[in-house]
């Protein structure tokens, strides 16, 4: 172990900016342990369902606060995306090209997470399980992709919004939520924030690309007129206090996203400004750095199979002959929670088995004669091409 963190630190080339991959890594470790915090599959009924602690507990609210972090993903995005093209464009790399080769990278461990589930949806519709089960159990899987194809979307775009001010996405969010909120608008029209909300944190990004974001004041300004405007929007506009959507509320400010979601972004975009400097000095420590380093590299299938990883373990909890606490009982107390919270580990050891069965769909295959295997120094190497292309 000491000698593969040597050789990725060593591979690492010096003008690399480590915070961008924290940043990354932390914006994906975030949204994973959120779901599996704020999920639980309850079956009392006969079928599966799922259900939040969020709707019996308000008070875990901030909870949700610490692990939407959506926004900085599509910071992080923006800032690699915008690099990354004018990169190509210096090459002579054609935009086909450039955006094939990135949409590959993004969509093809989407492709085995789509065939291994239409198999096992496919099994359980034909021993008997109810429609309603698969369901509830297709959604958990298959609702976390819609920002992929959000990604994919912006990242096509990314030559015409490269050198778009983050303020005219803000603008159309503000009027789409007057016209649908304060105006009674049709609810339909909240879809066009799918775009233009995330569209607000992806231009921040280009612009940190451009050479903004660099004084810690934009950093500040960014964290406390975003909280401020969420509060204020919170508090006296009517907009739920969580972050993510909880059963049974009128208005979820994820689907579609609201003002209030993206102003939160924007504040959570200046926390991750804010958090370079002290990002970069521990990223000197070699084991700290070989951390994020590997994350990036499978970041895509930590995302992508990680509530498959939860449903496993509760599935195999059922051979229990009972509900276990915080698996697979009505998430409405702390001691849920705590049971929760002790399961968090089992989860994990059953992401690290899915990871190790389709990670390959990630990092693609390896070079004719096993040499990323065997040659030391050049599959160090490789390891920090493919963590490089990590999400982007």
């Amino acid at each position: 172990m000491r000698e593969l963190v040597r050789r990725i630190d060593a591979a690492t080339p010096p003008d690399r900016d480590r915070a961008v991959d924290a940043l990354r890594a932390l914006a994906i470790l975030g949204v994973v342990l959120g779901h599996w915090l704020v999920t639980a599959l309850i079956a009392d009924t006969g079928t599966v369902r799922a259900a939040s602690p969020l709707q019996h507990m308000p008070q875990l609210t901030p909870v949700s606060w610490l692990f939407q972090t959506l926004a900085v993903f599509f910071l992080v995005g923006g800032q690699v995306g915008a690099k990354s093209y004018a990169s190509a464009r210096t090459r002579g790399t054609t935009y086909g090209e450039w955006l094939g080769a990135r949409t590959v990278r993004l969509f093809r461990p989407v492709a085995a997470v789509l065939a291994v589930w239409a198999v096992i949806a496919g099994a359980l519709l034909a021993s008997g399980v109810g429609t309603e089960t698969v369901h509830a159990l297709l959604r958990l899987v298959l609702s976390p992709l819609w920002f992929l194809l959000v990604f994919a979307a912006l990242t096509a775009v990314t030559p015409l919004v490269a050198k778009l001010h983050p303020l005219w996405p803000l603008a159309v969010v503000l009027h789409v939520d007057l016209i649908r909120f304060g105006l009674g608008g049709p609810a339909e029209l909240g879809w066009i924030n799918v775009a233009a909300g995330w569209l607000v944190p992806y231009c921040l990004g280009a612009s940190w690309a451009r050479g903004g974001l660099r004084s810690r004041s934009t950093g500040w300004a960014l964290l406390l007129i975003g909280a401020a405007a969420t509060a204020g929007l919170v508090l006296w506009a009517g907009y739920p206090a969580s972050m993510v959507g909880v059963p049974g509320s009128r208005i979820s400010n994820l689907d579609p996203p609201t003002l209030a979601a993206v102003t939160f972004g924007l504040a959570q975009c200046g926390a991750a400004r804010l958090l370079l400097g002290p990002l970069r000095r521990v990223l000197r420590r070699p084991a700290a750095w070989a951390a994020v380093a590997l994350v990036n590299i499978s970041a895509m299938t930590v995302f992508l199979w990680h509530q498959t990883a939860m449903m496993a373990v509760t599935a195999v909890g059922l051979l229990a002959g009972e509900a276990l606490p915080g698996l697979h009982t009505v998430p409405r107390d702390f001691g849920w929670v705590f049971a929760r919270l002790a399961w968090l580990p089992v989860f994990a050891v059953a992401l690290l088995v899915c990871w190790a069965a389709f990670r390959k769909y990630e990092e693609g295959r390896p070079r004719k004669g096993g040499r990323i295997v065997r040659e030391g120094r050049p599959a160090r190497k490789s390891v920090m091409r493919r963590a490089q292309s990590g999400l982007e």
